[in-house]
């Protein structure tokens, strides 16, 4: 029976890792993309490499005017941002570091994620579609478009993983995981890597916030803390997607001594697909509106057809 202490203990430790792993993956981009493109960077604030640059961005966002448009839709307009908030940090919370470190164990974990994890993109159609503006609506009904599509790899995905285990929970995946999964379900991690990608809205799938076409899209309206609370809730879907992908391919706190360091091969594995999918922003250019679709349903819905076909073989012939 768990007391009310323990869900306190428990809520608390979500939400730091919700306040800090975000920041950490932002400082990582600043930093990465500076060294490929061959610029310092933000090198001065809290002294060791820029490292509180982040941090003053945030106190910058706070102090600014916040403004409504008039030709608003006012309740929607100002609860948008916080939906993309609210999803990752439930998604967070049943995400294992451990076989008995999680806050919130839950028997269809897998579903839970993918499940709460759309209703960031949601967010952002409600913030396209509120501004009263032309290249927000155009910007939120390029986000439903790019739900509507990676939406099903996504899942096929993630049902190639369930599969494998016998199980929706994230726990028992992880428990289940062998190093066979490398070769078996590679190339379910690579649609799930990309479509996830893609539900971020995160280069080179950042259509839906071109700023060279749509100004911001959906964010072109917002000031102050509630533009960086889209911001927030982007970094923090990349947390919650790298780490989503370390429990599902790469077996979580599996490793050396993991009974001690458990948590930290759950971080090390995340911060591995953080870094790839930051990577895919200062490598690839921003595709086409037809080339998204034709990513999707030429490429990923195929490709996971297909790893939902070899772990249905793999899955009889081990049986």
């Amino acid at each position: 029976m768990t007391t009310f202490g323990e869900v306190v203990l428990r809520s608390l430790c979500v939400l730091i890792g919700f306040l800090v792993l975000p920041l950490l993956v932002g400082q990582t981009e600043h930093k990465l993309m500076a060294h490929m493109q061959g610029r310092l960077g933000p090198m001065y604030a809290g002294g060791f490499h820029g490292w509180a640059q982040l941090v003053a961005d945030g106190v910058k966002f706070t102090q600014k005017e916040d403004i409504v448009p008039l030709a608003a839709d006012k309740p929607v307009f100002r609860l948008a941002p916080a939906l993309g908030i609210v999803s990752y940090l439930l998604a967070l919370a049943v995400i294992p570091f451990g076989p008995h470190l999680v806050a919130a164990g839950i028997t269809g974990s897998l579903l839970w994620v993918l499940a709460v994890g759309a209703i960031g993109t949601v967010g952002t159609l409600m913030a396209g579609w509120s501004s009263g503006n032309k290249y927000a609506l155009i910007g939120g009904l390029r986000s439903a478009a790019q739900l509507v599509s990676y939406e099903v790899p996504l899942i096929l995905a993630g049902a190639s993983f369930a599969m494998a285990a016998g199980s929706f929970s994230l726990v028992s995946i992880a428990h289940a995981w062998t190093p066979w999964w490398l070769l078996w379900q590679l190339p379910g991690a690579i649609v799930f890597l990309v479509a996830g990608t893609a539900e971020l809205q995160r280069p080179p799938f950042d259509m839906p916030v071109a700023d060279s076409e749509v100004v911001m899209g959906p964010w072109t309206e917002y000031t102050g803390l509630r533009f960086a609370l889209f911001l927030l809730a982007e970094y923090a879907g990349i947390v919650v997607v790298s780490l989503l992908l370390a429990v599902l391919y790469l077996g979580g706190w599996t490793g050396p001594f993991d009974h001690q360091i458990g948590p930290f091969w759950v971080l090390l594995k995340g911060f591995f697909f953080a870094v790839i999918i930051l990577w895919m922003r200062m490598s690839w250019p921003r595709l086409r509106e037809d080339q998204l679709q034709r990513v999707a349903w030429l490429g990923l819905v195929p490709l996971a057809l297909l790893q939902i076909v070899l772990t249905a073989a793999g899955v009889v012939l081990t049986t």
